[in-house]
This record gives structure tokens, sequence and C-alpha cells, in this order.
């Protein structure tokens, strides 16, 4: 090597060092006074639903406040919504669903970051169960996931990683996704194609689901974390102008979501809304998305890992149907090393270690 390249080399490195300490002095808390998100401003997209509890968590229990932030909530009807908006720098923080077409989204160019958890399917947790029209089940016609050869199964939409839970339920039964017949209606629309016949099964999330099977419309037929456990069906984003241009505000960012994802998961402790703190965070979500307390501790909670840490392995497999069943339109190869940044998250958890 040369010496102009080494010294090319040594500069590099330590300008990564001095991008990180700044990062830890900069955001470190209230402790170390995070002066540098003393009164920015981040706009964040959410749907307005159970999966932007953390979002909630960490505004209402002031962990952004106390990171200096100020965070604006825009409400969108869809993850997918988010993406041009979050590509265009127009919102720092959004919700996304590792679907196809991200994928082909991130193929095309468009600068966006996977940067946490932000809900998974893990046994105990499986608020998106197979369910099936409960007139069908009683009369002996669909018993089991075998049963559904031939059969209509809703989902969201095409493409999205709710098809890679069915081929997964599907190939434990020795069938394929191209053995059914697939209807794609929005997750509250699912219960009415229940019970009026216009789909056999459907795989549904939280709250839908548990109103599905509470007004009677459908049986749950199997549960996907038997053949799925640890789907990432949720992530953070950030869109590249923030993580690139505000990198203090985003670690701030995260040092209160992260907070937040550890006040989560206890509270939703073994699959259910009775762990610690259980009270607060259940009324914080259902102030958030106007329901009632009782409606959100009916539902099964996801799983978030306590330090919002992802499954890369996860998304790689489901990326890898989108490309098997041609739903993936990109030429390149999507690289996973330069999708996913987890400089964000390892911070948070220095900061946690060392008590900030």
């Amino acid at each position: 090597m040369s010496r102009h390249h080494k010294r090319s080399r040594i500069a590099a490195i330590a300008a990564a060092v001095a991008v990180s300490a700044s990062l830890l002095t900069a955001c470190g808390g209230p402790k170390d006074g995070a002066t540098s998100c003393k009164d920015v401003n981040v706009e964040v997209g959410t749907v307005h639903s159970l999966s932007d509890a953390l979002l909630y968590i960490a505004n209402d229990k002031g962990y952004f406040a106390e990171q200096g932030l100020s965070v604006t909530f825009r409400s969108f009807k869809s993850a997918g919504e988010m993406i041009p908006y979050l590509a265009a720098g127009h919102l720092a923080v959004g919700a996304g669903a590792p679907s196809a077409g991200f994928y082909n989204g991130i193929a095309r160019g468009i600068d966006i970051e996977i940067v946490a958890d932000k809900g998974k399917l893990v046994t105990d947790y499986d608020y998106m169960p197979l369910l099936v029209s409960k007139k069908l089940y009683d009369s002996g016609q669909i018993r089991s996931v075998a049963d559904l050869k031939g059969r209509s199964l809703a989902e969201p939409a095409p493409g999205t990683a709710t098809a890679s839970t069915a081929q997964a339920l599907l190939q434990s039964v020795g069938l394929d996704y191209s053995d059914v017949k697939h209807t794609f209606l929005g997750f509250p629309d699912h219960i009415a194609a229940l019970q009026n016949g216009s789909v056999d099964a459907a795989l549904t999330t939280e709250p839908a689901a548990s109103r599905a099977l509470s007004t009677g419309a459908a049986v749950k037929l199997a549960d996907s974390t038997t053949v799925y456990n640890g789907q990432q069906l949720a992530v953070l984003l950030y869109g590249g102008t923030f993580s690139k241009e505000r990198s203090a505000a985003a670690q701030c960012f995260m040092n209160a979501y992260t907070h937040a994802a550890k006040d989560y998961a206890a509270a939703v402790r073994g699959g259910t809304w009775n762990g610690p703190g259980n009270q607060q965070v259940v009324d914080i979500i259902a102030r958030n998305i106007d329901a009632k307390p009782e409606a959100v501790r009916a539902t099964v909670p996801s799983y978030v890992d306590p330090d919002a840490m992802l499954s890369v392995d996860s998304l790689q497999r489901d990326y890898e149907f989108f490309v098997k069943h041609r739903m993936y339109k990109g030429k390149k190869k999507i690289q996973f090393e330069s999708l996913i940044n987890r400089n964000f998250l390892d911070t948070s958890a220095k900061l946690a270690t060392e008590g900030k």
C-alpha cells in the first residue's frame, strides 16, 4: 500500500471515529445536555395504528423531549404512502413494511434506510394469525391448512410480507403460494369478507384479527409463528437526508425510540398486556389511535425487541421470496449491508450501557 493510500485510510478512520464521538457527546441525553438536538423538530409518519406504539410511548412519556426534540406526527393511510415523502426529505422518520414494492423503490435509487425493529411475529405474539370462515370451519370443509388448496385467501396487497407468511404456512403442508387464490383487501375489510363468504380464509393483523374472532366471523386456523418465527413485518425508516445531514437529531430520535422499546417490551411480556407498566402503555396507545383501552387489551400484541434490533435474516428471506415469485422487478440484487443502518441502534445501546 502506498504512503498516500495509507494516509488516506488513516484519515478516513479518524473521521469515522470523530463522527461517532460527536454523536455520543451531542446525544447523550439530558445529563450531557443534548444541545445539538434542542428545539429540533422531527416530522414522523404514522398510520394511526397499534404498530405505532413505540412512537406514541416515546412522545407521551417525554423521551423525545428529554433528547431536546420536538416531534410532529403526520398521518398516512399506509406505510407505502410515506416512501415518496421520506425519499424527498419531506419526512424524516416513517414506518415501513418489507414488501416487494418497497424493494422495487430501493432498486430505483430512493434514499431510505431501515434503522430499527417496529414489529415481529414471534412465539406467543401471533398478531397476524391465519383465519378461516367460521361457516366453512363448522361445516368441516376447512379444518387444516392443507384444506386451503384451491380456496381464496385474503391478503392486504400484492407482494407484501404477508405473502411470504402465506408461503411458509402452505409449504408446511406441501403446498405452494400458487395453490391458493389471492384476494387483496385492507385488513379491516377481512372481517366482512369472511362473514359474507367472499373469501374463505385470511391472514389478518390486529386489531382486525381479534374483531373477526370476537364477532364470530372467523376461527383461527393456524398460528403463523409456528412456521415463521421471527418474521420482521414492520420496520422503522429514516429518510437519507435525515440520517446523513441531521445525524445528531437522528441519533437523539433513536435514543428515545429504544427507551420506548424497553417500556413496550416489558408491558407485553409473554404476549399479553399484563407486564410491568402495562396500564400506562395501553392508555397511551388507546389515546393516540382513538380506541378504548379495553379494545387494545383484546388484541394480541406484536413483538418488538427490547433494544429494537432487526431480524436481517427475515428481511433477506422475504426478499428472496419476492425475487422467486417475480414480485421484485429490480435488475440489481438488493444490498442489505447498505440498506440497513445499524449505527444509530449501536450508539443507543452503548449509551444505555454507559447509563447516559
